[in-house]
């Protein structure tokens, strides 16, 4: 399990002015925790961490030294600013179970042909911690035009230590024929000599 450093936050000094001393903002919350923790992290190192761990993700968080096994329950991004505000975390129990998000993540892009949707970024779904899933990976090298992937048919949904909130009918992706496909060759020759003749009047 990964590693974040954080630190007590006192609530007396703004989120904004944390932020721009160059800190993430968060909360740990959950059923044994009374309110909610307030904590600070250090922006680059949050940054760097969250290349490899989202929103899902099972880490360990030592705030202080003292660590807690928590799940990032949500990233605050802000769009204008190209930074994490804040990282909502929850404290997990053993034996509890507990609403999460698997990421979906798509793979062979470069064997497909045709117009790739991909309609669904996560899937949610109700697992106890030690049964959590991360990402849910789906290849698309055996993908042909008019296919799509429901939720139904990936691996998540037929894990029994998990129970879907997602529909299971719910596409996940599908592939299309590209729109804009080359004309017949006397179909483009007609449409040129008619561009020709009302250039000329």
């Amino acid at each position: 399990m990964t590693t974040l450093k954080a630190e007590s936050r006192d609530l007396s000094v703004k989120a904004k002015k944390l932020r721009r001393e160059g800190y993430v903002t968060g909360n740990i919350f959950g059923k044994e925790i009374e309110g909610s923790i307030p904590v600070k992290m250090e922006k680059l190192e949050t940054q760097k961490f969250l290349k490899s761990n989202t929103k899902g993700s099972r880490i360990d968080l030592c705030v202080d030294g003292k660590h807690y096994d928590v799940l990032i329950k949500d990233i605050a991004y802000n769009a204008l600013k190209g930074q994490i505000d804040e990282i909502d975390f929850q404290a997990l129990v053993s034996g509890e179970p507990v609403h999460s998000v698997a990421e979906v993540v798509l793979l062979n892009h470069d064997k497909v042909q045709g117009v790739l949707q991909q309609h669904l970024e996560e899937i949610a779904y109700k697992a106890l911690p030690s049964a959590l899933v991360e990402k849910v990976e789906i290849d698309l090298s055996g993908m042909k035009i008019g296919d799509s992937i429901k939720v139904k048919d990936l691996a998540i949904a037929a894990d029994k230590d998990v129970t879907l909130i997602t529909d299971p009918e719910e596409i996940v992706v599908s592939l299309a024929a590209p729109h804009n496909e080359a004309l017949p060759e006397d179909e483009a020759a007609e449409e040129t000599a008619e561009a020709v003749a009302a250039e000329s009047k």
